[in-house]
């Protein structure tokens, strides 16, 4: 009879209230023995319970779940106590039994559209920063670029019990479905995005048009006055609201706009060196462009270089025909760029606080009127 090889495996199991317990296991290298004797035994281990945590700290079980929610008027001493239990018996709570208590499970669900995008990378971080700092946890799940798994997504995020739901980027025509299921689910739901949102929803979302007229009008303050609109696609919504304020600022100092000086063209450097080339041999007299976003930025930079109108600022501009930038970029981002740039700065760290803080509003007062937040833009000139 052909012997089995033995797998020794080692167990430890160790509480601070209790000694350090050696277990070994001797079975075969198919696992099957093991799987059996291991299940056995985690079924022998006594699950801590909110009960153990009250009996340790000397206090009642409502003062362990008052201090693990963070209500109540609880003594620092007290609280001490209950936290000191918690990390000596090794207690974990289980926010899905909370929730079918009828309190609160302290997670908000996170569906992210495009985490590529640094934008709401930063965003992410700043919602996190601000939960946990709040005692909360975040669920975070991507929604794919189209949204075409956001359904699905929120389902899963209410079965878990969360208590809030966020959605950021723009879920397409499943925005009227999302909102459907939560309000069935009793789950607040909050749509944070680039660009505007039908005004039947709980958004938060940047001001791009408030960002183009500030850019717009700190390039008029320099004294220019022929300024043109370089990059972006014509069927994207931040574009267009951007394109509105640039517009709408124009026209309020009365200066000429033509159409032929919004010119439409990739974010990559190459495409915007080229565009700037084309639109300065026609229109030589243009003095400032507006750059849809930073690589846009950097790519008329470059075409200035090579047209012999590079970017300046003061007298200079004027003997020489140079043509001054602003542009558009995530905070982080504008540092990055060693051009001389006007910047209209969105941060998506400042939109992820303010997400956390409309969310736990919403959580609070379910009932309350829908409110659309708006982070406004910064201004940062580099010479």
């Amino acid at each position: 009879m052909q012997q089995q090889d033995k797998t020794f495996y080692l167990i430890l199991v160790r509480n601070k209230s209790h000694n350090l317990t050696i277990i070994w296991f001797i079975t075969s290298v198919i696992g099957k023995s093991f799987y059996r004797v291991s299940d056995t035994f985690m079924s022998t281990v006594k699950k801590i319970t909110i009960n153990d945590v009250a009996l340790a700290a000397g206090v009642s079980v409502t003062t362990v779940s008052l201090v693990l929610s963070g209500k109540g008027r609880i003594s620092a001493q007290t609280g001490q106590r209950v936290h000191d239990a918690i990390e000596e018996l090794g207690f974990v709570r289980n926010r899905q039994a909370s929730a079918l208590r009828g309190g609160q499970t302290g997670v908000i669900g996170l569906i992210v559209c495009d985490l590529a995008q640094t934008f709401y990378a930063e965003a992410t971080s700043g919602l996190s920063e601000a939960l946990e700092s709040e005692g909360r946890m975040v669920f975070l799940l991507h929604g794919g670029r189209g949204g075409e798994h956001m359904l699905t997504r929120l389902n899963t995020l209410l079965t878990q019990g969360v208590d809030g739901v966020i959605i950021a980027g723009m879920p397409g025509e499943q925005g009227a479905a999302l909102r459907a299921r939560a309000q069935e689910a009793g789950v607040p739901l909050i749509f944070a995005s680039r660009a505007n949102y039908p005004d039947d929803n709980d958004t938060v979302r940047p001001d791009n048009t408030l960002a183009a007229q500030r850019v717009t009008e700190h390039l008029i303050q320099q004294g220019h006055q022929r300024i043109a609109w370089l990059g972006g696609e014509s069927s994207s919504l931040i574009r267009a609201e951007r394109v509105g304020g640039y517009c709408a600022t124009l026209l309020k100092y009365g200066l000429p706009f033509h159409s032929d000086w919004v010119v439409e063209c990739d974010a990559s450097q190459k495409q915007a060196a080229e565009a700037v080339q084309l639109l300065l041999s026609r229109n030589p007299t243009i003095d400032a462009l507006v750059c849809y976003n930073g690589p846009t930025a950097v790519g008329a930079w470059f075409g200035l270089l090579r047209a012999g109108r590079q970017a300046g600022s003061g007298l200079d501009r004027f003997f020489e025909q140079q043509v001054s930038l602003a542009a558009f970029a995530d905070a982080w981002e504008q540092g990055q760029y060693d051009i001389p740039v006007a910047w209209a700065t969105l941060s998506g760290k400042e939109m992820g606080y303010l997400l956390a803080e409309r969310i736990l509003q919403r959580i609070d007062a379910p009932e309350r009127t829908l409110h659309h937040a708006v982070l406004s833009p910064g201004l940062v000139v580099n010479p």
